[in-house]
């Protein structure tokens, strides 16, 4: 079957569900890779005739919004012991120094931590249950929060979307090759973007180190 065929034949329905899931799921707290599920399904719907991206991108923004607050809920509750629960089972992910490096961007820059941690892997894991942990004032996190999932949920899946159309009009006979093309494009369209976010994380520690010294 012609790859084009085969995506034809993916339920809307099932793109939906998992995007939302994932990305929920990893809002709430839990390692899974949510950026490039929903960069894949962005780049399906430019594709897929079924797939409509603005439903795509509300779906995504949901699941993000979603999955925060859910965290920030099991943070507040847990409280730090949560967060040594979570090293021991996620050491990768939750390991001391993540931990550490994270509650220092949040001490300094409060709200913009939770919205700009949507544009990084690792604080997109930690925004809602340290929010949580952090007694960060609710309307505040709640406010960061669906900013940060409709700018980066919508954000990314508008770029995505025309960039696998643009890239479909002079790709269009090389279905594979043009889907990984495609893909790869938007991959990096976000990396300045992710740097800078990153940048704005990190930098707390450096100036505690400073000050150390």
């Amino acid at each position: 079957m012609h790859v084009q065929e085969w995506l034809d034949s993916v339920p809307a329905a099932a793109v939906y569900a998992v995007v939302g899931l994932v990305i929920g799921l990893e809002s709430l707290g839990i390692p899974l890779p949510g950026e490039i599920i929903l960069i894949s399904a962005a780049l399906l719907s430019s594709h897929h005739g079924g797939i409509n991206p603005v439903v795509l991108g509300a779906v995504a923004s949901g699941g993000a919004v979603i999955g925060d607050s859910i965290g920030y809920a099991i943070g507040r509750k847990g409280g730090r012991p949560l967060l040594a629960w979570l090293g021991r089972k996620f050491p990768r992910h939750f390991s001391e120094g993540h931990i550490a490096t994270a509650e220092r961007s949040f001490k300094k820059w409060g709200m913009w931590a939770v919205f700009f941690g949507r544009f990084v892997a690792l604080l997109r894991i930690f925004a809602g249950p340290l929010a949580g942990v952090l007694h960060m004032p609710y309307w505040k996190f709640l406010i960061a929060n669906v900013l940060g999932g409709i700018v980066w949920a919508g954000g990314t899946t508008a770029v995505i979307y025309y960039v696998g159309v643009v890239a479909e009009s002079w790709l269009k006979r090389f279905s594979y090759l043009g889907l990984v093309v495609a893909l790869l494009i938007g991959v990096a369209s976000f990396l300045i973007v992710k740097r800078k976010a990153k940048r704005a994380a990190v930098e707390p520690e450096v100036e505690t180190v400073g000050a150390a010294e």
